[in-house]
């Protein structure tokens, strides 16, 4: 599926223009989902985190079972030297992925040295804020006994699909979702944040959904500027009773959000600061480029 119009794909020890093929029909993944990911991004001349977004999609290729054909210092290395083809006031989507070609002795498990490689550099603005929506999704994420959940696989987002699509279908920009014991896990999307008397509260990982990588950046520089941040069990009572919430994750990177459930919220002050340090700080990576 492509999204921007400028697409630049590594592929078999190649850059090539365009959307190029790359999983063949009787490919593993292609029938069974052994398949990886992650998304990084670049704008105003930065690709902020981009060494751990690398070192991630690797990570996630060994708990699907894969090895990696490639390091994460390989990754990063071609994905910087492709980015300076590009103008420093471009704004792409990276995504490095991984997924298995050939099965297994039962066919549904994998071969783990048949793992195929690309990179995808895509041209995607971010999402404008000001009306972004949040409901409850009546459907819950997996527990980590029930699928492979610390790996960013493509597997898992069919669920994230219908958590989106159901919210949609009644009028939300996306949806709280549950884990399997009733506590907040994060949306289908994005990690959730809630703001109430000035300290973040956001949920605390346990393993069925993935700790982001802007997330734990956001909590940095939240933490570093002397505001509070507190990871914690969460219910949907401290979403609907929050004086602010807002959302991170890489395609808006901070999403305040305006509206939950029935009720207005304003862009609040905790929100506009994260977004503000996080621009900083992708500032301050601009030079590693």
């Amino acid at each position: 599926m492509a999204i921007g119009k400028t697409i630049a794909t590594y592929y078999e020890g190649r850059w090539i223009d365009g959307n190029v093929p790359i999983i063949r029909a009787a490919d593993h993944a292609a029938w069974l989902g052994t398949q990886v990911f992650d998304g990084a991004r670049f704008f105003e001349g930065a690709a902020p985190d981009l060494d751990r977004h690398c070192a991630r999609v690797v990570r996630s290729a060994e708990v699907m079972g894969m090895v990696a054909p490639v390091t994460a210092e390989e990754i990063e290395s071609l994905v910087r030297a492709e980015l300076r083809r590009f103008s420093p006031e471009a704004t792409l989507y990276i995504r490095p992925m991984m997924w298995s070609r050939d099965g297994g002795p039962g066919v549904i498990d994998l071969n783990p040295d048949s793992t195929g490689f690309a990179i995808c550099l895509e041209d995607m603005p971010f999402p404008p804020i000001g009306a972004y929506s949040l409901t409850v999704s009546p459907y819950r994420r997996p527990r980590q006994d029930m699928a492979v959940t610390e790996a960013k696989t493509g597997s898992l987002y069919p669920n994230n699909g219908r958590i989106l699509t159901e919210a949609r279908s009644r009028g939300f920009s996306n949806a709280l979702s549950l884990d399997a014991d009733g506590n907040v896990a994060e949306t289908a999307s994005m990690n959730a944040f809630a703001v109430k008397d000035g300290v973040v509260f956001t949920p605390v990982p346990n393993g069925c959904f993935l700790n982001g990588i802007t997330r734990q950046r956001v909590m940095k520089l939240l933490r570093d500027d002397g505001v509070e941040v507190v990871e914690t069990t969460m219910s949907l009572d401290d979403f609907a009773e929050a004086d602010e919430i807002f959302l991170t994750g890489n395609i808006s990177k901070v999403m305040p959000v305006t509206r939950y459930q029935d009720r207005e919220l304003q862009i609040g002050p905790v929100a506009k600061r994260a977004r503000s340090l996080y621009r900083e700080f992708a500032k301050s990576a601009a030079a590693l480029v």
